[in-house]
């Protein structure tokens, strides 16, 4: 199982991350997802401990905390939904266009 941490700074690397969480146990990995666009990070991030009780002491104990100057919200993180295939570009039904028509 993974934690959401959420609000996070966006001056917060993986490195205080992993010191943070692992007051609480071992941390396995952590993941902070980019912007696909400008490689920026995007403010939250994925925690997976060993436990599930390290998992919970830290949910316990940082889910509100204030944290490099933000409230953090910590969570167990939820499974990812399927959105379907892929990118449809909005043309539906043969509309679209919207350059000048002559």
């Amino acid at each position: 199982m993974s934690i959401y941490v959420g609000n996070l700074s966006y001056d917060v690397t993986q490195e205080d991350l992993e010191q943070t969480f692992a007051e609480y146990g071992t941390v396995s990995r952590v993941h902070m997802p980019t912007d696909r666009e400008t490689g920026r990070f995007r403010g939250f991030a994925f925690v997976e401990m060993q436990a599930e009780a390290e998992e919970n002491a830290a949910i316990e104990a940082l889910d509100g905390a204030e944290w490099m100057g933000r409230d953090l919200k910590v969570n167990k993180a939820k499974p990812r939904e399927d959105r379907g295939g892929g990118g449809g570009g909005g043309r539906r039904n043969g509309g679209g266009g919207g350059g000048r028509r002559y």
